[in-house]
């Protein structure tokens, strides 16, 4: 199997992960308030706009391109401040359709690279995995624990 076709797979587990954390989240926990200033709903959020984000990124890179253009992301709390504030207010139901439906356009963007782009070094490995499996590995563990404490 190919880096591709085992980052796709790993991304589609860890997935799967933060799936599974969230799935007994009601409204009024998603509403709490347990990481900074956010919460599940936030969390949530922040993963659904870096994953939108993601999708021109990669076809850029299909184009041949640079993913973004340099120092665009460099500023990664105002750009989930952003994400965040964007989204005030939403209901939980609403933010979990919208994940889903942003996260099959980010799959679905990456898939329609070439493999070469996820080898070691490769275009947009680092971005896929960062922005993919590692990121969902991540608030999945968080929301895991906090809702073990809860």
């Amino acid at each position: 199997m190919d880096d591709k076709k085992k980052l796709l797979a790993e991304a589609d587990e860890a997935y799967g992960e933060l799936q599974k954390a969230v799935a007994d989240v009601d409204e009024r926990q998603a509403s709490a308030v347990w990481l900074g200033t956010w919460g599940v709903r936030e969390i949530l959020v922040h993963i659904t706009g870096w994953e939108r984000e993601m999708v021109p990124a990669f076809a850029r890179i299909g184009r041949g391109e640079a993913a973004y253009p340099a120092g665009t992301y460099d500023d990664f709390d105002a750009w989930n401040a952003r994400f965040v504030e964007e989204r005030k207010g939403v209901k939980l139901a609403d933010v979990l359709v919208e994940l889903e439906t942003t996260h099959r356009d980010f799959i679905r963007a990456a898939d329609a690279l070439p493999a070469a782009a996820f080898a070691t070094g490769g275009a947009a490995r680092d971005l896929f995995e960062g922005t993919g499996p590692q990121h969902y590995r991540e608030h999945a563990g968080q929301i895991r624990e906090w809702h073990a404490r809860a």
